[in-house]
């Protein structure tokens, strides 16, 4: 295996880590912690013993991931974004075989600042913004902001509000992929959710302002 651990930071034993992943300074990284392919951990970064982290996962600094969450691919964590595991803790109550269980499914995005309230689900390319506290389920696709945070729309896979649809179909301005309603959920009609991003769409070209 091929990666990069920074030397000011510890990787407790039993851990696996993916080809091309780093960590970089400060991080603990605990016992028989699970880390994919291509991941980035940036500076002050915790993982709690046997925490699950898909390939290609980007963690900003200063981020926490309790035991109890669950990270698959191409998720990212805003910088000092807050995640829980317990609903109603009491310093005097030990509930350490009670942590509730958080999904962060595949290339959702938790903005700085954010707090994710433990035992819910963060959809498929859900979009959660700098600072919002999230207490219940989010939609894949999915754009919620404030406290407690509501939704206010979608987001494409390039991270652009949809909208203006027609005929049922919304187009993302960078992408060009098309997303529409099945069965009351978001989909992308020309890419499947588990699909990776063909190469030509990997790489942003201009900044977000360009396509308001």
């Amino acid at each position: 295996m091929s990666y990069f651990i920074h030397e000011s930071s510890f990787v407790d034993p039993g851990t696996e880590i993916g080809n091309g992943s780093k960590i970089w300074h400060f991080c603990h990284v605990g016992k028989n912690v699970k880390i994919g392919n291509d991941c980035v951990f940036g500076q002050n970064v915790f993982i709690a013993d046997k925490v699950s982290i898909g390939s290609k996962v980007k963690i900003q600094n200063n981020v926490a991931v309790y035991a109890g969450c669950e990270i698959h691919d191409e998720v990212f964590l805003g910088p000092s974004c807050v995640l829980t595991n317990v609903t109603n803790p009491r310093s005097q109550v030990n509930r350490q075989a009670l942590y509730e269980k958080t999904v962060f499914k595949r290339g959702c995005t938790i903005g700085a600042n954010a707090t994710i309230v433990c035992g819910i689900s963060i959809g498929r390319y859900a979009f959660i913004g700098a600072g919002s506290v999230i207490t219940k389920d989010v939609p894949d696709y999915g754009l919620y902001i404030g406290n407690p945070g509501k939704q206010v729309g979608w987001m494409s896979r390039h991270g652009h509000i949809l909208k203006d649809p027609i005929d049922n179909i919304m187009k993302c301005p960078e992408s060009g992929l098309s997303y529409t309603f099945k069965d009351g959920n978001l989909i992308c009609i020309d890419l499947d959710e588990e699909e990776p991003l063909p190469e030509s769409l990997k790489s942003g070209k201009n900044q977000y302002d360009t396509y308001k």
